[in-house]
């Protein structure tokens, strides 16, 4: 069963910077949103960037883009990670 995630199409906007903190190896993928901040679970391990992709991906999907359009500009071995919504 896929996992549902919230609607976050409003952070959708070219140029987009967009601040995750990461928890790698959890029970099921998941997005919360923190007020402002974002917390994305994933159940990869952090090992050989498998869970960067797998952020990637989740939040994509939770955006309504194409996981190609997200690019993470800082935080690669970080749990704090910002991606950018390229135009």
């Amino acid at each position: 069963m896929a996992p549902r995630l919230p609607d976050l199409s409003d952070l959708a906007r070219p140029g987009a910077q967009i601040a995750v903190r990461v928890t790698p190896g959890a029970s099921r993928d998941r997005i919360t949103q923190e007020g402002d901040s974002l917390r994305v679970y994933v159940t990869v391990p952090p090992e050989g960037g498998k869970a960067n992709e797998a952020v990637r991906k989740i939040l994509a999907k939770a955006l309504g883009v194409p996981k190609t359009s997200l690019t993470l500009i800082r935080g690669q071995t970080a749990r704090d990670k910002v991606f950018t919504l390229d135009a």
